[in-house]
Protein backbone atom coordinates (compact mmCIF):
# COMPACT_ATOMS: atom_id res chain seq x y z
CA UNK A 1 0.00 0.00 0.00
CA UNK A 2 2.74 2.54 0.91
CA UNK A 3 4.28 1.55 -2.73
CA UNK A 4 0.57 3.16 -4.25
CA UNK A 5 1.26 6.33 -2.28
CA UNK A 6 4.64 6.71 -3.03
CA UNK A 7 3.74 7.06 -6.83
CA UNK A 8 2.20 10.40 -6.15
CA UNK A 9 5.55 11.40 -4.29
CA UNK A 10 7.26 12.02 -7.86
CA UNK A 11 6.34 14.63 -10.55
CA UNK A 12 7.10 12.52 -13.92
CA UNK A 13 4.90 9.60 -12.26
CA UNK A 14 1.86 12.37 -11.78
CA UNK A 15 2.25 13.13 -15.23
CA UNK A 16 2.63 9.70 -16.16
CA UNK A 17 -0.67 9.24 -14.86
CA UNK A 18 -2.17 12.18 -16.54
CA UNK A 19 -0.74 10.95 -19.89
CA UNK A 20 -2.69 7.61 -18.94
CA UNK A 21 -5.83 9.45 -18.36
CA UNK A 22 -5.73 11.30 -21.85
CA UNK A 23 -4.36 7.77 -23.84
CA UNK A 24 -7.34 6.24 -21.93
CA UNK A 25 -10.00 8.86 -23.22
CA UNK A 26 -8.53 9.39 -27.24
CA UNK A 27 -8.11 5.65 -27.77
CA UNK A 28 -11.22 4.37 -26.06
CA UNK A 29 -12.94 6.64 -28.15
CA UNK A 30 -11.44 6.58 -31.45
CA UNK A 31 -10.22 2.34 -31.13
CA UNK A 32 -13.96 2.11 -30.85
CA UNK A 33 -14.36 3.69 -34.57
CA UNK A 34 -10.84 1.20 -35.64
CA UNK A 35 -12.63 -1.81 -34.05
CA UNK A 36 -16.10 -1.53 -35.15
CA UNK A 37 -14.99 -0.68 -38.89
CA UNK A 38 -12.34 -3.57 -39.02
CA UNK A 39 -9.56 -0.94 -39.71
CA UNK A 40 -7.03 -2.71 -37.06
CA UNK A 41 -4.60 -3.51 -40.37
CA UNK A 42 -4.84 0.22 -41.49
CA UNK A 43 -3.99 1.86 -38.15
CA UNK A 44 -0.73 -0.73 -38.28
CA UNK A 45 -0.05 0.81 -41.42
CA UNK A 46 -0.57 4.13 -40.04
CA UNK A 47 1.42 3.77 -36.84
CA UNK A 48 4.63 1.95 -38.72
CA UNK A 49 4.22 4.77 -41.63
CA UNK A 50 4.36 7.54 -38.93
CA UNK A 51 8.70 6.50 -38.30
CA UNK A 52 9.08 8.39 -41.71
CA UNK A 53 8.13 11.59 -39.99
CA UNK A 54 9.98 11.02 -36.68
CA UNK A 55 12.91 10.19 -39.09
CA UNK A 56 12.14 13.43 -41.03
CA UNK A 57 11.74 15.17 -37.70
CA UNK A 58 14.88 14.52 -36.83
CA UNK A 59 16.91 15.19 -39.87
CA UNK A 60 15.29 18.93 -39.78
CA UNK A 61 15.88 19.38 -36.47
CA UNK A 62 12.39 19.97 -35.45
CA UNK A 63 10.26 18.13 -32.72
CA UNK A 64 9.43 14.23 -34.31
CA UNK A 65 6.26 14.33 -32.81
CA UNK A 66 5.22 16.94 -35.19
CA UNK A 67 6.94 15.30 -38.52
CA UNK A 68 5.16 12.04 -37.62
CA UNK A 69 1.82 13.82 -37.30
CA UNK A 70 2.15 15.36 -40.36
CA UNK A 71 3.11 12.45 -42.34
CA UNK A 72 0.81 9.89 -40.64
CA UNK A 73 -2.28 12.01 -41.75
CA UNK A 74 -0.87 12.32 -45.30
CA UNK A 75 -0.64 8.74 -44.90
CA UNK A 76 -4.04 7.89 -43.79
CA UNK A 77 -5.21 10.60 -46.40
CA UNK A 78 -3.15 8.89 -48.94
CA UNK A 79 -4.30 5.20 -48.58
CA UNK A 80 -7.90 6.63 -48.69
CA UNK A 81 -7.24 8.09 -51.55
CA UNK A 82 -5.11 5.58 -53.90
CA UNK A 83 -7.43 2.73 -52.47
CA UNK A 84 -10.54 4.70 -54.21
CA UNK A 85 -8.73 6.37 -56.98
CA UNK A 86 -6.48 3.32 -58.17
CA UNK A 87 -7.31 0.14 -58.89
CA UNK A 88 -5.13 -1.01 -56.00
CA UNK A 89 -6.24 -3.42 -53.33
CA UNK A 90 -6.25 -2.05 -50.00
CA UNK A 91 -4.26 -4.13 -47.75
CA UNK A 92 -1.69 -3.70 -50.61
CA UNK A 93 -1.64 -0.05 -50.39
CA UNK A 94 -1.46 -0.84 -46.79
CA UNK A 95 2.10 -2.61 -47.10
CA UNK A 96 3.75 0.21 -49.31
CA UNK A 97 2.96 2.60 -47.07
CA UNK A 98 3.99 0.66 -44.21
CA UNK A 99 7.33 -0.36 -45.58
CA UNK A 100 8.14 3.02 -47.46
CA UNK A 101 7.75 4.96 -43.83
CA UNK A 102 9.76 2.75 -41.75
CA UNK A 103 12.36 3.02 -44.74
CA UNK A 104 12.24 6.44 -45.01
CA UNK A 105 12.32 7.09 -41.09
CA UNK A 106 15.61 4.45 -41.13
CA UNK A 107 17.38 6.86 -44.07
CA UNK A 108 16.71 9.61 -42.66
CA UNK A 109 17.99 8.86 -39.04
CA UNK A 110 21.02 7.27 -40.33
CA UNK A 111 22.16 10.52 -42.60
CA UNK A 112 21.25 12.49 -39.59
CA UNK A 113 24.67 14.25 -38.42
CA UNK A 114 24.98 12.42 -34.63
CA UNK A 115 23.39 10.29 -32.39
CA UNK A 116 19.80 10.60 -32.47
CA UNK A 117 18.20 10.16 -28.54
CA UNK A 118 15.71 8.59 -26.75
CA UNK A 119 14.64 6.67 -30.39
CA UNK A 120 13.99 3.28 -28.38
CA UNK A 121 10.70 5.97 -26.61
CA UNK A 122 9.27 6.09 -29.82
CA UNK A 123 9.46 2.66 -30.92
CA UNK A 124 8.86 0.89 -27.86
CA UNK A 125 7.42 3.79 -25.65
CA UNK A 126 8.30 5.67 -22.31
CA UNK A 127 5.70 7.23 -20.75
CA UNK A 128 7.87 7.94 -17.75
CA UNK A 129 9.34 10.40 -20.01
CA UNK A 130 6.22 12.43 -21.34
CA UNK A 131 6.88 16.33 -21.46
CA UNK A 132 4.46 19.07 -20.88
CA UNK A 133 4.01 19.96 -24.57
CA UNK A 134 2.80 15.92 -24.76
CA UNK A 135 0.27 16.46 -22.38
CA UNK A 136 -1.14 19.52 -23.72
CA UNK A 137 -1.22 17.98 -27.14
CA UNK A 138 -2.92 15.39 -25.89
CA UNK A 139 -5.56 17.43 -23.97
CA UNK A 140 -6.32 19.27 -27.08
CA UNK A 141 -6.70 16.35 -29.15
CA UNK A 142 -9.23 15.04 -26.77
CA UNK A 143 -10.87 17.84 -26.61
CA UNK A 144 -11.33 18.08 -30.04
CA UNK A 145 -12.92 14.19 -29.97
CA UNK A 146 -15.08 14.66 -27.63
CA UNK A 147 -16.72 17.77 -29.22
CA UNK A 148 -16.63 16.02 -32.50
CA UNK A 149 -18.06 12.76 -31.37
CA UNK A 150 -20.88 14.94 -29.87
CA UNK A 151 -22.00 16.76 -32.50
CA UNK A 152 -21.98 14.39 -35.33
CA UNK A 153 -22.18 10.96 -33.04
CA UNK A 154 -25.56 9.84 -35.31
CA UNK A 155 -23.66 10.43 -38.40
CA UNK A 156 -20.73 8.84 -37.51
CA UNK A 157 -22.91 5.60 -36.50
CA UNK A 158 -24.20 6.05 -40.08
CA UNK A 159 -21.05 6.55 -41.56
CA UNK A 160 -19.41 3.80 -39.69
CA UNK A 161 -22.26 0.74 -39.88
CA UNK A 162 -23.71 2.28 -43.75
CA UNK A 163 -22.66 4.53 -45.24
CA UNK A 164 -25.01 4.30 -48.21
CA UNK A 165 -28.05 4.63 -45.62
CA UNK A 166 -25.87 8.22 -44.61
CA UNK A 167 -25.58 9.21 -48.24
CA UNK A 168 -29.37 8.95 -48.87
CA UNK A 169 -29.90 12.04 -46.31
CA UNK A 170 -27.14 13.99 -47.90
CA UNK A 171 -24.69 13.15 -44.92
CA UNK A 172 -20.85 14.23 -45.58
CA UNK A 173 -19.92 10.99 -46.20
CA UNK A 174 -16.15 11.62 -47.32
CA UNK A 175 -15.85 14.30 -45.41
CA UNK A 176 -16.28 12.60 -42.02
CA UNK A 177 -14.54 9.69 -43.50
CA UNK A 178 -11.52 11.99 -43.96
CA UNK A 179 -11.89 13.94 -40.48
CA UNK A 180 -11.83 10.21 -38.71
CA UNK A 181 -9.17 8.75 -40.57
CA UNK A 182 -7.09 12.67 -39.16
CA UNK A 183 -7.98 12.04 -35.63
CA UNK A 184 -7.07 8.10 -36.08
CA UNK A 185 -3.26 9.00 -37.19
CA UNK A 186 -3.42 12.51 -34.32
CA UNK A 187 -4.19 9.34 -31.85
CA UNK A 188 -1.69 7.50 -33.07
CA UNK A 189 1.26 9.86 -33.01
CA UNK A 190 0.35 12.02 -30.37
CA UNK A 191 0.20 8.50 -28.00
CA UNK A 192 3.86 7.15 -28.92
CA UNK A 193 5.28 8.92 -26.56
CA UNK A 194 2.88 6.38 -23.96
CA UNK A 195 3.09 3.12 -25.61
CA UNK A 196 5.37 3.55 -28.73
CA UNK A 197 5.09 3.07 -32.33
CA UNK A 198 4.99 -1.25 -31.94
CA UNK A 199 2.90 -1.61 -28.66
CA UNK A 200 0.19 1.42 -29.12
CA UNK A 201 -2.39 -0.59 -31.78
CA UNK A 202 -3.08 -2.97 -28.84
CA UNK A 203 -4.38 -0.09 -26.42
CA UNK A 204 -6.47 0.66 -30.02
CA UNK A 205 -7.91 -2.87 -29.83
CA UNK A 206 -7.54 -5.01 -26.61
CA UNK A 207 -9.99 -2.52 -24.14
CA UNK A 208 -12.63 -2.09 -27.60
CA UNK A 209 -12.02 -6.13 -27.82
CA UNK A 210 -13.15 -6.58 -23.82
CA UNK A 211 -16.30 -3.97 -23.98
CA UNK A 212 -17.50 -5.90 -26.92
CA UNK A 213 -17.90 -9.07 -24.81
CA UNK A 214 -20.30 -7.54 -22.75
CA UNK A 215 -22.08 -5.14 -24.98
CA UNK A 216 -22.71 -4.31 -28.67
CA UNK A 217 -23.74 -0.56 -28.19
CA UNK A 218 -21.44 2.01 -29.89
CA UNK A 219 -21.71 4.32 -27.14
CA UNK A 220 -21.21 1.61 -24.39
CA UNK A 221 -18.28 0.53 -25.72
CA UNK A 222 -16.40 3.85 -26.12
CA UNK A 223 -17.19 3.99 -21.90
CA UNK A 224 -16.14 0.59 -21.32
CA UNK A 225 -13.15 0.66 -23.47
CA UNK A 226 -12.20 4.17 -21.58
CA UNK A 227 -12.57 2.60 -18.40
CA UNK A 228 -10.87 -0.67 -18.90
CA UNK A 229 -7.92 1.09 -20.45
CA UNK A 230 -7.77 3.62 -17.69
CA UNK A 231 -7.57 0.59 -15.18
CA UNK A 232 -5.22 -1.24 -17.25
CA UNK A 233 -2.47 1.57 -17.31
CA UNK A 234 -2.65 2.49 -13.89
CA UNK A 235 -2.35 -0.84 -12.76
CA UNK A 236 0.66 -1.57 -15.80
CA UNK A 237 2.29 2.22 -13.94
CA UNK A 238 1.81 0.67 -10.75
CA UNK A 239 3.71 -3.02 -12.08
CA UNK A 240 5.98 -1.23 -13.80
CA UNK A 241 7.28 1.13 -10.71
CA UNK A 242 6.81 -2.06 -8.46
CA UNK A 243 9.38 -4.27 -10.16
CA UNK A 244 10.92 -2.03 -12.53
CA UNK A 245 10.06 -3.33 -15.72
CA UNK A 246 9.55 -1.05 -18.86
CA UNK A 247 5.81 0.82 -18.52
CA UNK A 248 4.55 -0.09 -22.08
CA UNK A 249 4.96 -3.43 -21.81
CA UNK A 250 3.79 -3.73 -18.56
CA UNK A 251 0.03 -1.98 -19.55
CA UNK A 252 -0.17 -3.95 -22.73
CA UNK A 253 1.09 -7.32 -19.89
CA UNK A 254 -2.26 -6.27 -17.59
CA UNK A 255 -4.50 -5.33 -20.34
CA UNK A 256 -4.10 -8.97 -22.05
CA UNK A 257 -4.77 -10.32 -18.51
CA UNK A 258 -7.85 -8.40 -18.22
CA UNK A 259 -8.94 -9.62 -21.87
CA UNK A 260 -8.52 -13.24 -20.59
CA UNK A 261 -10.51 -12.92 -16.88
CA UNK A 262 -12.97 -11.38 -19.12
CA UNK A 263 -13.06 -14.22 -21.90
CA UNK A 264 -13.54 -16.75 -18.89
CA UNK A 265 -15.92 -14.90 -16.97
CA UNK A 266 -18.29 -14.59 -19.75
CA UNK A 267 -17.74 -17.82 -20.78
CA UNK A 268 -18.90 -18.73 -16.92
CA UNK A 269 -21.94 -16.88 -16.82
CA UNK A 270 -22.89 -18.33 -20.24
CA UNK A 271 -22.41 -21.66 -19.00
CA UNK A 272 -24.74 -20.29 -16.08
CA UNK A 273 -26.97 -18.92 -17.99
CA UNK A 274 -27.73 -22.31 -19.80
CA UNK A 275 -27.91 -24.84 -16.87
CA UNK A 276 -30.26 -22.39 -15.18
CA UNK A 277 -32.29 -22.71 -18.51
CA UNK A 278 -31.70 -26.29 -18.67
CA UNK A 279 -33.53 -26.34 -15.35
Amino acid sequence: MDALFEIFRYQFLLKAMLAAIFTSVSCGIIGTYIVSKRMVFLSGGITHASFGGIGIGYFLGINPILGAAVFAVLTALGIELVTKKADIREDSVIGMWWSFGMALGIIFIFITPGYAPNLMSYLFGSILTVTNLDLYMMLILNVIMVLFFLTFFKTILYVSFDPEYARTYRAPVQLINYILLSLVALTIVLNIRVMGIILIISLLTIPQTIANLFTRSFRNIIFVSILIALLGCFAGLFISYRFDIPSGASIIFTLVIMFIIARIYRQLIKAWLLRKQVR
